[in-house]
């Protein structure tokens, strides 16, 4: 029998105890997230299809870890996981487009109006409703857009309803004096 002359030599020809870079998932993810982040975004054009693609890829990355045996293979584990789960989601993805002999169209609105131009006037007219002072913006709105009546509105805003029936008068004849109305009628 002989007796080894360096211990360390011994040691060296037993197995290797495996040891954890990361003694937890956790401190996995808390080290390497960011290198991780940069991976996901690269394949994703997104950034945030690449978080949920990350997550993704951790989640199955923590089912497994307990099985992963050498744990400085983990960002080969995690970017495989990524490449595959974005592989997997660019394969399910639908594309609803089927071949017709004549375009679909939209119906037509009835009474003929166009949409585009019943937005301009809208816009037109919030804009104009804007210039007005304060008080009668609030009584134009509360009449008109929330449809109270005089007497609601005057109860709203603590006055008489005199006083909404004059400026509101006064606020449609600013509206109806306004350019960028007129511009649209």
């Amino acid at each position: 029998m002989t007796t080894p002359v360096c211990t360390s030599a011994s040691a060296a020809a037993a197995p290797a105890r495996q040891t954890h870079a990361y003694p937890s998932f956790s401190s996995y993810v808390r080290a390497r997230q960011p290198v991780l982040l940069r991976t996901a975004r690269s394949l994703t054009a997104n950034p945030s299809d690449a978080e949920d693609l990350l997550q993704t890829a951790l989640t199955k990355t923590y089912v497994a870890w307990e099985r992963i045996e050498d744990h400085r293979a983990l960002d080969g584990y995690v970017r495989r996981a990524l490449l595959n789960t974005r592989t997997s989601q660019w394969r399910k993805r639908r594309v609803d487009e089927y071949v017709c002999d004549e375009l679909p169209e939209p119906e037509p609105v009835p009474g003929g109006e166009d949409p585009a131009e019943r937005q301009a006037l809208h816009d037109a007219m919030w804009r104009a409703i804007t210039k007005l002072p304060a008080r009668q913006r609030a009584m134009v709105v509360l009449r008109y857009y929330e449809d109270l009546s005089e007497a609601q509105t005057a109860e709203v805003l603590g006055v008489s309803v005199g006083t909404v029936k004059s400026a509101v008068s006064r606020a449609l004849g600013k509206l109806r004096e306004d350019p960028e109305l007129g511009l649209v009628r």
